[in-house]
């Protein structure tokens, strides 16, 4: 293997003992995340997987003791320190990400049903969405998704975000998360609902002077007999948000220059529904920019959360004890940035499929830089 890709790894301390260390641990993160991505879901089929392939395995490692047992490689996923491995994996992701035009980073929850944190609670994770380069950039647990307001700026902490616009939706609309993310070098698109009743009631009054709202941008998408006509405007006109004088001691956005609305008619067999949206933005976007970036929020939805889901099979994973849950999510996250790179057009569950059947493929797959 690349030793480049492995090195990402080298500030991720073997938990074991070592005089009892008999298979090296970056021989069981190679096995792992080969195996998870040639379509291995468990710890019991990575190591069957690992005995039908450990001359391929070969190729890259020496492998001298063979395949662990399925209990030895859960053991050392539950005991390695999940907050490490997510760290080592963000370097690599940033190193994959392209410097020439500024990201969009959307950052959002999901929780997967059957893998539970250590308190016994379904785990939430929280990850972060590079929408232009299709990459996840980082993750990290909390066991709620409550508790998304104190992951988030941990997340953020760890991710380079120098020029970016990070996107959250209302769970992340708070002054310490926007602060967080100015500091970083980065703006901040965030999406106001009632959980800011005062702040939104005067939003939706801004917006309601037709003067406030300059050129409007229009979108239309079409498919699965389902129509949507979205509208979007903005508004600069922001001093009465930005000295906080009407919301004393309630509402601190550090530079906040814009603010947008988002008016959507949905069409499905035969039901027309109508939403409005607002957003608070650092950034003084065009309504057309503006459009572009809430809509890139939402694909963290089908082509991080679906592809998760679906070609991963994320909600059937059952993993409930120590850091397991966590640092698995970490390696599918990683071979899905490996499989986002690998040669070809196919889809994401074609890919996977094909790295089961042709080693040579798995191998240069792996092997990318």
């Amino acid at each position: 293997m690349s030793v480049a890709l492995l090195d990402h790894f080298s500030a991720l301390q073997d938990p074991r003992q070592s005089w009892k260390v008999l298979y090296p641990l970056e021989e069981i993160l190679l096995l792992t995340l080969c195996a998870t991505m040639a379509g291995a879901d468990d710890f019991v089929e990575i190591h069957q997987w690992g005995n039908e392939k450990i001359n391929f395995l070969r190729r890259l490692r020496p492998f001298e003791q063979g395949i662990p047992a399925h209990d030895t490689l859960n053991d050392v996923f539950n005991a390695l320190p999940a907050d490490v491995f997510a760290e080592c994996f963000t370097r690599r992701a940033e190193g994959l990400r392209s410097e020439t035009l500024p990201e969009i980073v959307a950052v959002d929850g999901k929780t997967s049903r059957r893998a539970h944190t250590k308190e016994g609670k379904p785990l939430h994770l929280v990850s972060a969405w590079a929408s232009r380069a299709r990459l996840v950039l980082g993750q990290d647990a909390c066991d709620e998704k409550s508790n998304e307001i104190t992951a988030i700026p941990r997340l953020l902490e760890r991710l380079e975000l120098a020029g970016a616009i990070v996107t959250l939706d209302a769970m992340g609309c708070q002054s310490d998360i926007a602060r967080v993310i100015r500091d970083k070098g980065a703006d901040c698109l965030l999406a106001l609902k009632q959980n800011w009743p005062l702040l939104y009631a005067e939003v939706e009054l801004a917006f309601s002077d037709a003067r406030n709202c300059g050129a409007g941008h229009e979108t239309l998408d079409k498919g699965h007999g389902r129509v949507e006509h979205r509208t979007h405007h903005v508004c600069n006109a922001v001093g009465w948000v930005k000295d906080g004088a009407r919301f004393p001691g309630q509402w601190d956005f550090p530079g906040l220059s814009m603010l947008g609305r988002v008016q959507s008619r949905v069409e499905r067999d035969g039901v027309l529904r109508e939403e409005t949206r607002y957003y608070l933005s650092s950034s003084a976007l065009s309504a057309a920019e503006f459009a572009v970036a809430v809509r890139s929020h939402w694909h963290v939805e089908n082509r991080l959360h679906w592809v998760l889901d679906v070609v991963f099979h994320d909600d059937l994973m059952r993993l409930r004890t120590g850091h397991g849950p966590q640092n698995m999510a970490v390696i599918r996250h990683f071979g899905l940035n490996l499989m986002k790179g690998a040669k070809g057009k196919a889809s994401l569950k074609v890919r996977r499929k094909k790295l089961a059947w042709n080693e040579e493929y798995l191998y240069e797959t792996i092997t990318q830089r």
